[in-house]
Formats: structure tokens, C-alpha cells, sequence
């Protein structure tokens, strides 16, 4: 079957198609149905089911015979450690945490905060909580101590597991002293704090609260699987609220284990025993789902990296990795490829390695511009494919199925919905926008399995955020548009849209013909206000390695591209180029405090921010251009 007979038979009978994939999950008691609708718009998934992740995750492989297969590649060149797990060894490190945690009054329901870098024993501690039946909630490491006070808050946990520190090229941060201010900070108090000792900043332990990772494992009772029910949560992940308040997603277990298991073959095309790298944190949803999760389910070899794609020690680490491990499918974030591209833009370092083994590059995280899918396609000889989802989904929304159909591929667009998602683009009144015509990109009620059923301890918060905009819909906070072939363009998010003298213009076209420009390596577009237009296009410009050409010149040229590309209508003159552009951790480029700097409005530093000190190279470029006005 192509992919429009796997999207009917989906569209045919929800049930029938959902249950069919569940059938590749190990249940203690299997399902009577998919979809219990009873409490909509919240609705839920394999409700009735009975199981456990980690069983699915490490158990079940090691019963069927993978038990000497790798199931984690650690490969750090920060701290030059390589390491092999094997499904067996992983499990032995699971089962003993786990029982740690048991014998410290942990208990099914309760909830673990893991604030650790990446390195393995962060998954062992994903995996210990879920086979305990404990909820984790991972917050990323180096996280503010206020940002992580607001999360044990919120969550109530228990317990925290936590590194000593992390590690940056050229720094080392350390975790302890902001877990210590942190729970200073926060109301809660949980009772035990686990600690993973790295070497490179070894943690002073608070009496009668702090535990070692190594002490707290001896003479434990390994722990069984702990049986829970479909619509357990197995997680709660934290993204940014609007209001500054960060909205706990949740994931039910049912739903996650069958539409993750789901995606490595039909979406990823990977096989058991095949390599699979999420070059990504555990921290955000993607370690969740493709470093930790999914591939592991799947039965699959998943990479640990910790290290950076330039810096570590050059623009050649990913190519190594990939030669190194046999990785067959790479899956990261635009702005990683865009940086490679700036440091080496004629990919000296890629010929340097063997990437035979390599399938498909995956992107996702932020729109991928055609001129970065278009650099790496003609690296790396593979298909580059871009699709589209988000922390609240946990899976692919958008994408090209690649073990069902390699579906043509469009430049600027991450393809056509997966099953489960019937996507809409809606005007602002609710009305289905033409082919072509830009909107608010919308899910038609209810959500795939695996995506959120509503957010911890905030019923009420998850309607008014992502339901109460378009009844019968959920609202995705991005706009789009939809071509006559059905693919999709994400084009900005919602309030990414500039409206320039009535027109509603994308920031995402606008930065794609500014990357089109043979010099320019990144940029971001942003609104600023204008008194007579309601707002102007303003461009960053970031340039390539090596370029020595007059920067006013490289400027003006962007301004006529912009004018031949977009029209006049754009309006656009204003740019400048700067050295960086600020991002959060993850990779997403801060558009909107940005925006903010440019207006003269006050803002809140992102908790994500990756480096304080670009706003500041922000504000004096913008300066340069005579902003803010007042």
C-alpha cells in the first residue's frame, strides 16, 4: 500500500487502523478499543490497556534475542568516552535504578524530575521511572534554578535525579548548586535528591537529602515491571507558556508506546537492529521520542551524542559518528546543518568520511529553509527530509512516509499529514482557506494516540491554549499554507505573520530569499512597528565563513531580492548583518524578543536562551539601524 491507501484506511475506521498497530506492543491486558471519546473534547487512548514501557522498551528484546544487540551508542567527544551498551546490560542498569528509587518510597503515580546531561544513565533514568510506573518529567540540564523551581512546583516530584554538571565545548557547567537554589526556591520539597557524580565537577551532597547514584544501587532489589494503565501518564515534559507559567504536556503510556512503535518503520523506514541518531537533548521532546523512546521500542540502536556539530572538535563530528556507528538514519535540527554549511560551505570535511550506510537525514525543530535542505542533499546523496511536529504531539504531524512511500519531495514543505492528523487551514472567522491562501494551521478533533490528552494539573489552560480557538479543532499556533497536491507549508508561527499596510506577509518567505543570497548562511526576519505601514520586514543576516565583500553591499543585493522575489509589498529595506542570532537551546531562533528589542518593549529572557550576551549584539546592531524609534 502507498500512502494514500495507508491514509484512508486510516480516515475509514480510526479504530480499526490504531488497533491493528497496537497489536506490536507486548499489553499485560491488550485493549478492547482505541478511542474512548466519552469526555470530549479530552479524549483518550487504549484506555483499558494494561502495560508497561520499559518491558516494550528493553524486557520483551532481550526475551526475543536481542539481548546482545546495542541498545545505547554513547559517543562524547567533549569528554572523549565512547561506550556500548547492550539491551541485556541496559537492562540490569534499569532494573537496579529502578530499584533504588523503590527502596526510597518511590511508588506508581509518583513523579521524578531528571535534570541530567546527555550521557547514558539519563535514559536509565527515563526507563527506571517508566518501568516502576513512576512519571518523569525531564527538565533540560543547565536549566535556570527559578525555571526548575517552577517545574518541581508544578510537577510535585518525589525525587530528582541529577548530574553533577554538564559539559559545553570549552566550560563546564555546573548542575548541583542550581538543583540546590531550586528547591531553596521552590515550595515543594522533594525527599530525595539521587546524584550522578561525573568527574569533570564533582557535587557537594546535602545530609539526609542527597543520595550517590553508585551508593544508592548496592544491595537493591532489581525491580520487576510495574503494570499500569493505558492512560497512566509515562511523562510530563514541560514547553514554554505564553504567560511565563511553563504547560506540563502530558503522554499517556497506551498511546505513546503504539504511535511511536508506528513511526520508526512507516515514517523513518528503519528496520530492528538497524542505527538510529536523534542528534538532539533528552531534554526536549525529540530525546524523549527518538533518542530514548521509539527507537528502543522499536528494538532498534539508538546514539547518545554529547557534543556539538561544529567545535567538537570541527565541522566533520557528525560525518564521523555516522561512519563510526553505521547510522542509517540522522535526525536533527536545521540550524545544526546551517551551521556545518557556514564553517564548511563546500563540505570539505564530508568527503573526508564513509557515509555509505547512511539512508535518509531527518529534519525538524524549526522550518528548514530549501536552501539548507538543498546544501545537504547535494552533500550527502541521500534524501533530506523535513516534517513537522511538536512537543504537544510527540510525533510526526507532517511528514514524508519513507517506509510506506518516498513521496516526491518539494522544496519548503515537510510533505503531506500522517494518519491520524486531518489537518485544515482556517481564516481567522474559522472558514477553510483556499489552495494557496495563507491561515492558522488546525487539527481536526480528536488527536492521534500519543499526542496530548490535556496538560498536567491544567484542564482548563490546555482548552483555552490549543482548543477554544476553533471549535472541534486544535489550534497548533502555527500558519500555513496548503497547496493543490495537499502538501503543507508551515510557513511562521502565529504571530510570526507580519502585517505590512494590510498584508499579511510570512517571516518564514521572507528569511527563505534571504537565504537564497550566495553569502548568507542564516537569518531571521522579524515584525517591527511603523507608524504609517503598521509594521516593517526587518532582516539579520548572518554571513558565510570566508565571505570579505563590503557588508552594505551583501545588504542592498538582499534588499533587491526581496523586492524580485516577494514584490514591493514587502516593503523591505531594512537589514543588517550581525555575527549570531539569538536561539534557544534547541535551536529555535528568538524571534519574538527579537521583535521586542527592535519596539522598545520590555521582555523576559527566555529560560531557553542559549547566550544571554547575542541580545545584547542584537540591541547594538539595531541601533545601527535607528531602532527602537522612541
Amino acid at each position: 500500500m502507498g500512502y494514500k491507501e495507508v491514509y484512508a484506511a486510516w480516515q475509514n475506521d480510526p479504530d480499526a487502523f490504531w488497533m491493528e498497530a497496537a497489536q506490536a506492543i507486548d499489553w499485560v491486558k491488550a485493549p478492547s478499543k482505541a478511542l474512548s471519546d466519552e469526555n470530549a473534547p479530552l479524549y483518550e487512548w487504549f484506555a483499558d490497556g494494561v502495560v508497561n514501557t520499559c518491558y516494550n522498551a528493553v524486557d520483551r528484546h532481550v526475551e526475543n534475542g536481542r539481548a546482545d544487540q546495542a541498545a545505547i551508542i554513547y559517543d562524547s567527544p567533549i569528554t572523549d568516552t565512547k561506550e556500548t551498551i547492550t539491551y541485556a546490560q541496559l537492562l540490569d542498569r534499569v532494573a537496579s535504578l529502578g530499584g533504588a528509587l523503590q527502596a526510597q518510597g518511590v511508588e506508581k503515580g509518583d513523579r521524578v524530575i531528571i535534570y541530567m546531561s546527555m550521557t547514558p544513565e539519563a535514559i536509565v533514568a527515563m526507563l527506571a521511572c517508566s518501568r516502576i510506573g513512576a512519571i518523569h518529567s525531564v527538565v533540560f540540564g543547565g536549566f535556570a534554578a527559578n525555571e526548575l523551581a517552577t517545574r518541581i512546583d508544578d510537577a510535585t516530584p518525589k525525587a530528582i535525579i541529577a548530574s553533577s554538571c554538564g559539559i559545553e565545548p570549552g566550560r563546564v557547567v555546573e548542575y548541583k548548586p542550581l538543583l540546590d537554589a531550586a528547591i531553596e526556591m521552590a515550595a515543594h520539597k522533594p525527599e530525595t535528591c539521587i546524584i550522578f557524580q561525573r568527574p569533570e565537577a564533582a557535587a557537594s551532597m546535602v545530609e539526609g537529602r542527597d543520595l550517590d547514584w553508585n551508593a544508592v544501587q548496592v544491595d537493591v532489589t532489581p525491580a520487576p515491571c510495574v503494570p499500569v494503565n493505558g492512560n497512566d501518564p509515562v511523562y510530563i515534559l514541560y514547553t514554554s507558556g505564553t504567560t511565563g507559567q511553563p504547560k506540563g504536556v502530558v503522554r499517556h503510556t497506551g498511546g505513546h508506546l503504539v504511535a511511536l512503535n508506528w513511526t520508526m518503520k512507516n515514517v523513518y523506514g528503519m528496520d530492528p537492529g538497524d542505527v538510529f541518531w536523534a542528534a538532539s537533548d533528552v531534554g526536549w521532546v525529540v530525546g524523549h521520542s527518538y533518542i530514548c523512546y521509539a527507537p528502543l521500542i522499536h528494538g532498534n540502536t539508538t546514539i547518545v551524542f554529547e557534543g556539538k556539530p561544529v567545535g567538537t572538535p570541527d565541522a566533520g563530528t557528525f560525518w564521523r559518528v555516522i561512519e563510526e556507528h553505521k547510522v542509517k538514519a540522522l535526525f536533527t535540527a536545521p540550524t545544526a546543518f546551517r551551521a556545518i554549511k557556514r564553517v564548511d560551505p563546500n563540505g570539505e570535511f564530508v568527503k573526508k568520511y564513509d557515509l555509505s550506510n547512511l539512508n535518509t537525514l531527518f529534519l525538524a525543530g524549526e522550518r528548514a529553509d530549501p536552501d539548507t535542505i538543498q546544501w545537504a542533499q547535494d552533500q550527502l546523496n541521500v534524501p533530506v527530509i523535513d516534517h513537522w511536529w511538536q512537543t504537544e504531539t510527540g510525533f510526526t504531524m507532517v511528514g514524508n512516509p519513507m517506509g510506506i512511500e518516498h513521496l516526491p519531495v518539494k522544496l519548503g514543505s515537510p510533505t503531506v499529514p500522517m494518519p491520524g492528523y486531518d489537518v485544515r487551514i482556517l481564516s481567522d472567522e474559522g472558514e477553510e482557506m483556499p489552495s494557496g491562501e495563507l491561515g492558522a494551521i488546525v487539527v481536526k478533533l480528536p488527536l492521534p494516540p500519543g499526542t496530548l490528552p490535556t496538560l498536567w494539573n491544567a484542564e482548563e489552560r490546555f482548552k483555552s491554549s490549543y482548543l477554544n480557538a476553533f471549535e472541534g479543532y486544535y489550534e497548533t499556533g502555527d500558519a500555513g499554507i496548503k497547496d493543490e497536491d495537499g502538501y503543507l507549508y508551515i510557513m511562521a508561527r502565529t504571530d510570526d505573520v507580519i502585517n505590512v499596510a494590510g498584508h499579511r506577509l510570512s517571516t518564514g518567505a521572507m528569511e527563505e530569499v534571504l537565504a537564497g543570497h550566495p553569502d548568507v548562511a542564516e537569518c531571521a526576519v522579524i515584525g517591527v512597528a511603523d507608524q504609517l505601514k503598521g509594521q516593517l520586514a526587518m532582516g539579520f543576516l548572518c554571513l558565510s565563513a570566508g565571505v570579505d565583500r563590503a557588508e552594505s553591499d551583501i545588504v542592498a543585493e538582499c534588499v533587491t531580492l526581496m523586492r524580485e522575489k516577494i514584490g514591493p509589498v514587502a516593503a523591505f529595506k531594512l537589514a543588517c548583518v550581525v555575527d549570531r542570532l539569538p536561539k534557544t537551546r534547541s535551536g529555535k531562533i528568538l524571534r519574538a524578543t527579537m521583535g521586542k528589542i527592535a519596539d522598545g518593549e520590555a521582555y523576559k529572557l527566555p529560560a531557553t536562551i542559549d547566550d544571554p550576551a547575542i541580545l545584547d549584539e542584537i540591541a547594538v546592531a539595531l541601533k545601527g539601524l535607528g531602532y527602537p524609534k522612541s
